[in-house]
């Protein structure tokens, strides 16, 4: 799918793709704002005078764009009734490239305009035809003239790298929307021949990662914009092919002259999308055979499986699982290694794949005593998994009341015993999952809702510390100051964020939650301990600060000095040659300005605390 997230959808940069491939509004063809014209209605297109009466509509809503080979027939006449040129007459139907120059420029504007099966009478005044000089013997000067034209066909043709150096015409259309990605396996017959007709290589079927590449450079970008069972003929200049230097012959590969241009017939049979699981690329999910539906495990989701596990060399150390007795585990509990853990995550029922784990995420550098072999340490992984079924936890939306606090009640205490067991990014999604379960409770009653309160306040301040010792600080700041728009005088919410604020170098922020926290709770010796680690802190940045200053004011003395000492070695010269005296820019002055420079500083920092502290005065301050 080319999925990156896991979730059935195209990532950020599949629905790039797709929008430059469509082109803007103009070249998609969409239809106008304006209503669709009807039958005999003219219309101006334009600002240069060209003008279009439909004659008969055409199918669909799609239009050829810049660079498509057209097919149409046409009849032009000057505009009074005088005929000119025929491709009626001739039985043979006009085929040129749109947008491309070789037809004047009244065609390329207007049919860009025209759908499939579209017949339509065109006015061109001078400026879009021949102009002043005509076209003799027939055309006169500055001649307005008109053709009825009808668009039969047109094949699409793709300028792949803007530059001319890949230009795919697209002779059978593929499936879908989707096209193969870098890490994908695709599988592409192909055809590659010089412009003489010699084949110089060819393939019924050959199977490469699309960032590895295939017989010339111009394979894999072209199949990068390829769909399904999509059949097209690439033109390739030799910057995309052989080069300069073309091919030597081999035994197994004919000769390719220097600066050679091939026409390659290229299919792209099918593919195996291959995506990375984990942002670090060493957990890597490969589907064999694509899984039905959207739906996918999440946390404590219980899946059933098949699965083989192997060492890269093919010794197989597990085999767990069949039709009639699946292997059975929940998802994010430590039932199984990490890797496994996560690829499984990313599946759909029905969907098989083969799942590459680096140690890190499997044995890591221990050996490991499996069912069927030692996993020696450090070894990558590969597991294949068929996903015969899961099932997913009770979402929110289908409990009640009285369920949701119980669920969220439970998701408390499994979060509190990973926290207790050190995995905090595990016991963080089990506290978020319970946020979820109350977090909107305008039909709970009073009594819930303080209930749900509580809860909230507790899970978050949870979330808080999760995140405090991931050192993921800002998150923690966050937490906090949701707990505090709950409840202002939350003495741990206040403790946490000053610990996230000095981790953050946001000393004087950290000081006023302290400061706040012991007038709530003077004898809490947590605060009190962490407002020592805070004065310390202040003392040694001043003590870093006073060296900075110290040292910068030394030197602005120092080329004061100098400066001083050549004011008065130019003040001499000027006088011995009896020339105006121009002081250099004075190093009093910039101190000033660097002086004045801090001054805002001061206050800049100051209307930031107090936005923080209180983002209601934010408008007003700013």
């Amino acid at each position: 799918m080319g999925d990156e997230f896991g979730y059935g959808f195209p990532n950020f940069d599949e629905y790039n793709a797709m929008a430059g491939e469509m082109g803007g509004d103009d070249e998609m063809g969409l239809p106008e704002t304006n209503p669709i014209p009807e039958i005999g209605e003219e219309r101006e297109i334009g600002t240069s005078g060209l003008k279009k009466k439909l004659i008969k509509d055409g199918e669909g809503w799609d239009h050829p764009n810049s660079g498509d080979e057209v097919e149409v027939h046409y009849v032009g006449t000057l505009l009074d009734g005088t005929q000119f040129d025929s491709s009626r007459d001739r039985e043979t139907p006009f085929k040129f490239k749109l947008g491309q120059g070789e037809v004047i420029k009244g065609w390329d504007e207007g049919i860009k305009t025209m759908k499939k099966g579209e017949k339509a009478l065109f006015t061109i005044p001078p400026e879009l035809a021949y102009g002043e000089s005509g076209s003799p013997p027939k055309i006169p000067a500055n001649a307005t003239l008109q053709f009825e034209i009808e668009l039969l066909s047109w094949t699409s043709v793709k300028d792949i790298c803007k530059d001319g150096g890949i230009l795919k015409k697209v002779l059978v259309e593929g499936e879908g929307w989707q096209n193969p990605r870098d890490l994908d396996e695709v599988f592409i017959r192909y055809d590659a021949q010089l412009m003489d007709g010699t084949v110089i290589s060819n393939s019924d079927g050959i199977e490469f990662a699309v960032k590895e590449g295939c017989f010339c450079p111009a394979l894999a970008k072209a199949i990068k914009t390829m769909k399904k069972g999509e059949k097209a003929l690439l033109t390739v200049k030799p910057e995309y092919a052989f080069g300069e230097m073309g091919r030597t012959k081999t035994d197994e590969e004919v000769t390719v002259p220097p600066n050679a241009i091939l026409q390659i017939n290229l299919e792209l049979v099918s593919w195996k999308t291959v995506s990375n699981v984990t942002n670090d690329n060493k957990v890597v999910k490969k589907i064999l055979k694509e899984g039905e539906g959207y739906e996918r495990p999440d946390d404590c989701t219980i899946v059933k499986v098949k699965l083989i596990g192997k060492l890269l060399d093919g010794t197989v150390f597990v085999e767990k699982g069949d039709d009639v007795e699946p292997f059975e585990f929940k998802v994010d509990e430590d039932q199984v290694i990490n890797g496994l853990d996560r690829g499984v995550r990313t599946m759909k029922k029905g969907e098989t794949a083969l799942i590459t784990i680096q140690p890190d995420y499997a044995f890591g550098s221990s050996e490991s005593r499996q069912e069927l072999a030692v996993v020696p340490g450090n070894s990558p992984v590969c597991y294949q998994v068929e996903m015969l079924s899961f099932i997913k936890e009770k979402e929110s939306w289908d409990m009640n009341v009285q369920e949701k606090l119980e669920a969220a009640s439970k998701k408390k205490e499994e979060g509190n015993q990973w926290f207790k067991a050190g995995k905090y990014e595990r016991a963080s999604r089990r506290y978020e999952k319970g946020v979820g379960f109350i977090e909107y409770d305008s039909n709970f009653s009073d009594e819930e809702k303080q209930q749900a309160k509580v809860l909230k306040i507790s899970f978050k301040l949870n979330i808080a510390a999760c995140k405090l010792k991931s050192k993921e600080y800002k998150d923690t700041v966050k937490m906090c100051t949701e707990v505090l728009e709950l409840d202002s005088k939350n003495v741990k919410a206040l403790y946490r964020r000053a610990q996230a604020y000095i981790q953050l170098v946001e000393l004087d922020l950290a000081e006023i939650d302290i400061k706040h926290a012991l007038e709530i709770d003077p004898e809490n010796r947590d605060v009190k301990m962490e407002y020592k680690l805070l004065k310390e802190k202040v003392k040694e940045y001043n003590r870093k600060d006073a060296q900075f200053y110290g040292s910068m004011i030394a030197k602005m003395r120092k080329l004061e000095q100098t400066e001083t000492n050549a004011n008065h070695q130019a003040m001499a010269m000027a006088r011995d040659r009896g020339t105006p005296f121009r002081t250099l820019s004075s190093v009093r002055e910039k101190t000033r300005d660097c002086l004045s420079v801090a001054i805002m500083a001061v206050r800049a920092g100051l209307r930031r605390i107090s936005t923080k502290l209180y983002p209601s005065l934010k408008s007003k301050t700013s």
